[in-house]
């Protein structure tokens, strides 16, 4: 059970860190504001978090 709760810690902290850069760090980039690039900073912390959770439960199978 700690496992998985410190896991899911884990997640946390890297999806609030991932929201903290892009919200101060973003308006220091120079990106066009077009509607791929909203979309992708807006899909890339999902994407990541669904990449790890994959990669864990097809450890946990293994």
């Amino acid at each position: 059970m700690t496992g998985t709760v410190g896991f899911l810690l884990k997640v946390l902290l890297l999806s609030a860190g991932v929201s903290l850069l892009i919200k101060y760090g973003g308006p220091h980039l120079a990106i066009p504001p077009t509607v791929g690039v909203s979309l992708a900073l807006i899909l890339t912390p999902s994407l990541i978090v669904a990449a790890v959770l994959i990669v864990q439960a097809q450890r946990r199978s293994a």
